[in-house]
């Protein structure tokens, strides 16, 4: 009879022990409770208009209904049977995501400005599930898109096979189609469910005028009374967000323009093959460039904006209900880039732009970027090569104006979770009003310039208290198998360039209760335009660190005093139970 052999691994059970307050949290309750064991709503009134900067806002009322709400959590008590909260009381509340957030979720930016005054949530290849080249096209990523407050909605269309419909996908790559109008009802039945303001769909149209026609019908026939278009040619200005509430804007290059295009390319084509002439800021398409040329000269997305496939005797005339349908005209105009940037009196148009192809305008010609983006729009969208949907800096295009600062939604990382920072100010509604300096016209008819030496505006004094409810988001072995894990939180600042820092605390050895109590100072020369940025980590001594959340938040919108900060998952999605304690100063 054979021998077994049997190894028997034991996981530790890690204790969880709860954290005592932070000594200014003590302080706080010892000096507003005059010494006393209960805060009375009285006094958690005066902690909140003196610490918590709640003045104008808070009333008794307020502070009665959060000693009621937390006495009724914590103790389960319907009535006030007691003075007020305790030390512990206080401590749960303040550390309260729900009851005492970092930010507000309230629309309070002035929405009657013209769009253009606005930067826009926007997104690129909004039907793409995953990488650029093979995955599937589906309506799932744009619902999605679309609950997260997502404004602007790109769309590929071309011809299918045979060429009597139209369908959505990412021309010229392995990518599966989906029918557009089963995109178009899909943003109808969700385009609104986040946010009531208007919802952009960009068009990069491929089409024949018969199908165009199509389109034109569809488009009409799913949101009818929807759809907002001009009584003119084209847009004088701009109308505001309230004014365009519950509408769907179409946005794409005429039919007319497409033609020129075509013709333009062949000419080009037969006058300077194999030459990239210098004026030619758009820069040449993936598809033209042989390979062994470097990647940082595709300007220009394999198909985004500035190709179609229109045979040239093809007439426009055939579509004279879809150019109706185009409230903001995009193109680009003949010539270079002092051209395309040149603003007309009567005329609102989008102009496209890689984000290389931005870099490049941005270092001779910033300020007329600027001074575009004024009136006209600006969409910025990721270099053609970014294959597995990655994205790039939004501050490139921000600090220059541009509204629509395209990404691809499914491209989880660093440059995400900025984007979604940026767009959980004023409420989360998809729309963030543009800092004055950008719209500001000065007396000698100078605007902003973002290269400009600029002196420091303001200090945010950020303290990190702790962290807690890992233990309840994580397996007790997520991080390590044997002890508990050893976190530590990176803090800074994404804005312009010399606002950008990163910061770490000191690592907390197992404990699944982190107290750090650490202080940061930031100096900001834009604050409008600076995110501060939180992760979480986990030292690992013998691989990469842990991933443990991380939040990115509009310093324009930080309430200061003692706040609960949330934390999300790699994808932007927030954990039940993790967040972190931390007060926030401008000094």
């Amino acid at each position: 009879m054979g021998s077994y052999r049997m190894c028997v691994c034991f996981a530790r059970k890690f204790k969880v022990t709860e954290a005592a307050p932070p000594p200014d949290v003590k302080d706080a309750f010892n000096k507003y409770a005059k010494g006393g064991p209960h805060m009375t709503a009285e006094q958690l009134h005066r902690f909140l208009v003196d610490v918590q900067g709640q003045g104008g806002a808070a009333t008794v009322a307020d502070a009665e209904g959060i000693v009621q709400q937390v006495l009724q959590k914590r103790h389960h008590m319907a009535k006030f049977r007691r003075h007020g909260l305790t030390l512990d009381d206080f401590h749960h509340y303040l550390f309260s995501a729900d009851l005492n957030p970092p930010i507000g979720d309230q629309v309070h930016h002035d929405m009657t400005a013209p769009l253009s005054h606005y930067f826009i949530y926007t997104g690129h290849n909004s039907y793409l599930t995953g990488n650029q080249l093979s995955s599937d096209c589906s309506d799932v990523p744009i619902i999605k898109a679309l609950k997260r407050g997502v404004r602007v909605v790109e769309l590929d269309i071309w011809p299918n096979s045979t060429k009597d419909d139209v369908h959505v996908l990412h021309g010229r790559t392995l990518t599966t189609p989906v029918e557009l109008i089963k995109c178009l009802t899909s943003i109808k039945e969700h385009a609104f469910s986040e946010s009531p303001y208007p919802v952009v769909i960009t068009l990069e149209d491929h089409l024949t005028p018969e199908l165009q026609a199509k389109v034109a019908q569809m488009v009409t026939q799913t949101f009818g009374d929807m759809l907002f278009f001009p009584d003119s040619e084209c847009l004088k200005e701009a109308p505001s967000p309230e004014d365009l509430k519950y509408r769907i804007i179409i946005s794409t290059k005429p039919p007319k323009e497409y033609l020129e295009a075509e013709s333009n390319k062949d000419k080009m084509n037969n006058s300077q093959k194999g030459k990239e002439s210098d004026d030619d800021v758009w820069g040449k398409e993936p598809a033209e460039l042989n390979g062994d040329q470097e990647d940082d000269k595709t300007d220009t997305d394999a198909d985004d904006e500035e190709t179609d496939s229109f045979e040239p005797e093809l007439r426009p005339s055939r579509a004279p209900v879809y150019k109706h349908l185009i409230a903001i005209h995009a193109g680009k105009p003949k010539g270079g880039l002092k051209e395309a940037l040149k603003v007309e009196p009567d005329k609102v148009r989008r102009l496209s732009l890689s984000e290389q192809a931005l870099e490049k305008a941005t270092r001779s010609h910033g300020t007329d970027v600027v001074r575009f983006t004024q009136k006209n729009f600006l969409r910025i969208y990721p270099k053609g090569t970014r294959f597995n949907s990655s994205n790039y800096k939004p501050l490139i295009g921000w600090m220059y104006g541009a509204q629509m600062v395209a990404f691809n939604m499914q491209g989880y990382g660093r440059y995400l979770w900025l984007m979604h920072g940026m767009f959980r100010s004023n409420g989360g509604c998809g729309y963030v009003k543009k800092p004055d300096f950008l719209m500001n016209v000065n007396p000698d008819g100078s605007v902003f310039d973002p290269k400009a030496d600029l002196p420091v505006k303001k200090t945010l004094k950020v303290r990190v208290y702790m962290g807690d409810g890992w233990h309840l988001d994580f397996k007790q072995t997520h991080f390590d198998l044997y002890s508990p894990p050893d976190f530590y939180t990176r803090v800074g600042i994404a804005g312009v360039p010399a606002d950008e820092i990163m910061k770490k605390t000191k690592k907390k050895e197992d404990n699944w209760t982190p107290v750090w109590d650490e202080e940061f100072m930031f100096p900001l020369r834009l604050p409008e335009l600076a995110l501060l940025r939180i992760e979480v980590h986990e030292y690992d001594i013998s691989e990469k660190d842990d991933f443990a959340g991380q939040t990115c938040l509009p310093v324009s919108e930080l309430k200061p005093g003692i706040r609960a900060v949330p934390l999300f998952n790699r994808k932007g999605e927030k954990y039940n139970s993790v967040r972190l304690l931390m007060r926030f100063e401008f000094v």
